[in-house]
């Protein structure tokens, strides 16, 4: 899991300086990191981690179903052999 960094104090500075009062900015801080630490954010890293796994089980499933494939032909072929 990635970890995201949030300046709490810039948050509530630019809260207190658009009018929010500073306890007020605070609360929202307060509350904006609590719902980031709940959340699992996805990387691109992860991202390219799942593409790779599902591209060699792809690959995996390709060559199982030449395979099959294969032996189907060769049972279809010997019934006229």
């Amino acid at each position: 899991m990635s970890v995201v960094t949030f300046d709490t104090l810039q948050f509530v500075q630019t809260l207190t300086e658009s009018g929010f009062e500073q306890k007020q900015a605070e609360g929202m801080a307060k509350a904006l990191r609590n719902a980031q630490e709940e959340t699992e954010a996805v990387t691109k890293g992860d991202l390219k981690e799942v593409e790779l796994r599902l591209t060699g089980e792809l690959n995996l499933v390709k060559w199982m179903l030449g395979a099959l494939l294969a032996l189907a032909i060769t049972n279809f072929a010997k019934q006229f052999l």
